[in-house]
């Protein structure tokens, strides 16, 4: 089932969960024990990522039909620009809707290891809107999402021009956009209302990820797409004796922003998960509490 016709016929928020292709094939039954975990939630989709420049291409490939093979959940498989021509492209969305998967987020990808930047990595594809725009030309029948940054793109600071980009993405064929993981939900409202004011109707899935160490609070930091971490959290965390209490101060904060953006009647919420079920399922049993 397509994305876009999950959202649109929902009678209630919905849930999705996003994993990634284990580098280990020892850790590869490791995730399907979180999936099989996850699985009671009803998940209504799952995403798959993929590696800078394709670097887990096939593993990405190998993990998406599996899902759909055993869980019969509906897969989107993440697809990125970096290093990607049209040729090889088409050969891997046929592959998928070969095997009924017809959902990918379009995404321009991180720059690959090796390369001096992002330009000389690029092939066919110098943005997101060009993978749009050929998905959508010669693989009509497969839905696809794109990205957006409710707090701002790193790379684009005039937040005007940002939004006219993902505008330029929606009116090429994108039926709904994933957002980066944010911590204080006044940025996603006022990014949602920026984009209504642009014209962007489609649905705008929030990201949550929980903070559940002191180390990973300082990795979402340093990553290149960052995330704000709000001081009344830092101040927790900071506060905390070790990185249990991290966990529960991380756990609750993000039930508590799970619960303000069912109270506002969002559309859906995608859960990062890191390939780990405890933090997602003790959500979840939070809100059902």
């Amino acid at each position: 089932m397509l994305v876009k016709e999950i959202l649109n016929t929902a009678h209630k928020p919905v849930f999705s969960f996003e994993f990634f292709p284990p580098k280990k094939d020892a850790d590869w039954e490791t995730l399907f024990e979180t999936i099989t975990a996850l699985s009671p939630l009803n998940p209504s989709y799952v995403s798959v990522t993929y590696g800078a420049g394709g670097s887990t291409r096939t593993r990405t490939h190998d993990l998406v039909t599996r899902i759909q093979k055993e869980t019969g959940l509906s897969v989107v498989s993440h697809l990125t620009c970096i290093a990607s021509t049209s040729g090889e492209t088409g050969e891997i969305l046929e592959n998928y809707q070969s095997h009924g998967i017809n959902n990918v987020l379009a995404l321009r990808g991180d720059k690959p290891a090796g390369t001096e930047s992002i330009a000389d990595a690029v092939k066919d594809f110098p943005h997101a809107i060009d993978l749009v725009r050929f998905i959508k030309n010669n693989h009509p029948d497969i839905g696809v999402g794109v990205a957006g940054f409710p707090e701002g793109h790193p790379e684009t600071p005039n937040r005007l021009q940002e939004i006219e980009y993902l505008k330029a993405k929606v009116d090429a064929g994108a039926d709904y956009i994933v957002t980066q993981l944010f911590f204080d939900n006044r940025d996603y409202f006022d990014f949602v209302d920026r984009c209504r004011l642009a014209g962007i109707s489609v649905p705008i899935i929030p990201g949550i990820m929980p903070v559940t160490s002191t180390k990973g609070m300082t990795r979402m930091s340093e990553l290149a797409l960052g995330a704000r971490i709000p001081a009344p959290l830092l101040k927790k965390v900071l506060g905390a004796e070790n990185d249990a209490q991290v966990a529960s101060i991380g756990i609750e904060w993000a039930t508590n922003q799970v619960q303000e953006l069912i109270d506002n009647q969002i559309r859906g919420i995608h859960f990062y998960t890191l390939n780990m079920a405890t933090a997602t399922l003790e959500i979840f049993q939070n809100l059902h509490s």
